[in-house]
């Protein structure tokens, strides 16, 4: 394997992408009235209701986890993976799922693995208690080679009264609770792709204890029960950008995490990634969410038995709002 592999050699700048945000962001804040009460840079944007709650809303795609999934024949799992990745974006809001949109695109229609990313779709929709309300089905030669396709969602969901988080409430000193993962999600593939280009998904590596193909293509876990169920004041959604980049979206300025790197389990897979891609800590860190799929502040005596303490707030004066140790 070549050296160094990294993301943004494998074809995916969040760098290049974050750059040309701040560009469009006085366009994007110009549409906005006085409804919107949150807009681009926290997972979800927030609309404001008569009556005081408000409706969060937000978009995402799957990202190059299809090419897997393509390559395995196994569609069903990318279903669950964009109304999971959607749900939890909002669910760092506060908000209840009310419904959820899809948009399919494709060379030319495969019933079968149309059928199988509906399946994946409601099954994840009906345990958010989340409509699917509709979409849109797009066939594009010329635009997609024949047998490829891709996914993207649209939900929305309702911020009650009294349930908006806050995040001036975050004080240094409040304690991170970290959420386990179940291995990918839906991140970082473009570089995992390149790490096994010559492996067959059929390959069984003894860390792993099952075929690459399977855990590659490990659903994307939803967070809606356990934030409905604990008292926090803020929750980050580790996707693009991994801890690093996603962690400081729920914190105030003035205040960074430090995190202990013992304190979680790491799936055996992010160590096959950056033993075989010879990846360096720093880029695992800032692509994939390596063990935690969301990670969420609180008081110290809000902590549930069992929870998992990861880190801590604390003031920030270093150019990296987040070290892990």
């Amino acid at each position: 394997m070549p050296e160094g592999l990294s993301y943004a050699a494998a074809g995916v700048d969040i760098e290049a992408y974050e750059r040309v945000l701040e560009r469009v962001k006085p366009l994007i804040a110009a549409t906005h009235g006085k409804e919107v009460a949150v807009g681009v840079g926290p997972f979800a944007g927030l609309y404001a209701l008569p009556g005081g709650g408000h409706l969060a809303a937000s978009a995402d795609g799957v990202g190059t986890k299809i090419k897997v999934a393509i390559a395995a024949g196994a569609h069903r799992g990318i279903g669950t993976d964009i109304v999971n990745h959607c749900v939890n974006d909002i669910a760092t809001a506060g908000a209840r799922p009310l419904f959820f949109l899809d948009y399919f695109a494709t060379g030319r229609l495969d019933p079968d693995v149309f059928a199988q990313l509906i399946e994946g779709m409601t099954a994840a929709c009906t345990k958010a208690g989340c409509a699917l309300l509709g979409g849109e089905t797009a066939e594009m030669p010329g635009v997609y080679a024949l047998g490829d396709y891709d996914l993207a969602g649209f939900i929305v969901g309702l911020v009650e009264v009294g349930r908006r988080q806050d995040p001036n409430a975050i004080r240094a000193g409040d304690v991170i609770v970290g959420l386990p993962s179940s291995g990918l999600h839906t991140n970082g593939f473009s570089l995992v792709r390149k790490v096994f280009e010559d492996v067959p998904l059929s390959k069984v590596y003894p860390e792993l204890g099952r075929p690459l193909g399977e855990e590659l293509l490990e659903p994307h876990l939803s967070y809606l029960e356990p934030l409905r169920t604990m008292r926090w004041k803020g929750a980050a959604h580790i996707t693009g950008g991994g801890i690093l980049g996603n962690l400081p979206r729920c914190l105030p300025e003035g205040l960074g995490a430090r995190l202990e790197r013992k304190s979680w389990v790491e799936p055996p897979i992010f160590g096959l990634v950056r033993k075989r891609g010879r990846v360096s800590n720093d880029e695992m860190l800032g692509t994939f969410n390596m063990g935690l799929g969301m990670v969420v502040v609180m008081d110290g005596s809000d902590v549930p038995s069992g929870a998992q303490v990861v880190g801590e707030v604390v003031r920030h004066s270093a150019p990296d709002r987040v070290m892990i140790r």
